[in-house]
């Protein structure tokens, strides 16, 4: 594995996998900004490698009116829905303290801007009981890189897929499961 320093080249950062919370370490040990998601950080990071200074993020539009409203059964989703702490709590008050923010649940809301927050209660417990497996966005490789371990090695452990997932990791090139993977288990 490749440390995460100023001195690395961006093409060389692109190949190596890194945690969230370690992209936030390094943004944070060179003054930049450390919100926003795995994919902001990494563009932000590729940036400052390339140019050595902080990305210009002041272009990108921020509505934080939406977030102070009060949120009823009958109030419209609105365009740029934003999965926030404020609708995390509503949806967790009507749904129950199991409630999580899927991607196919996300999906649905931020394409449904005229419905309800009725009607994405409706459209979560549609989604939970369909069974059908959500696409996984290949921002999150250890998601993808865990379900497909266990497609292809049944019997096999959490513990033997992680570890094989922190090998595959630690390897330059992409972090897609392989059977050779399965090498650091023996």
């Amino acid at each position: 594995m490749v440390d995460l320093t100023r001195d690395l080249k961006p093409d060389e950062f692109k190949e190596y996998y890194f945690l969230k919370e370690e992209l936030k370490d390094f943004c944070r040990s060179e003054g930049l900004k450390v919100g926003g998601s795995k994919q902001d950080l990494e563009n932000r990071i590729i940036h400052y490698l390339s140019t050595g200074e902080e990305l210009d993020e002041s272009t990108q539009k921020q509505s934080f009116s939406e977030a102070s409203s009060v949120i009823t059964l009958d109030s419209k989703l609105g365009e740029n829905f934003k999965c926030s702490e404020d609708k995390r709590e509503f949806f967790e008050n009507e749904i129950g303290i199991g409630f999580k923010f899927k991607v196919k649940f996300q999906k649905w809301l931020k394409s449904n801007p005229d419905k309800t927050y009725r009607d994405a209660i409706d459209a979560y417990y549609e989604i939970q009981n369909s069974g059908e497996k959500t696409e996984i966005g290949k921002q999150f490789q250890y998601n993808q890189y865990i379900r497909d371990f266990f497609e292809n090695n049944e019997g096999k452990s959490l513990d033997d897929a992680i570890k094989c997932w922190k090998y595959k990791k630690s390897l330059k090139g992409h972090n897609r499961y392989e059977e050779s993977d399965l090498e650091i288990l023996k």
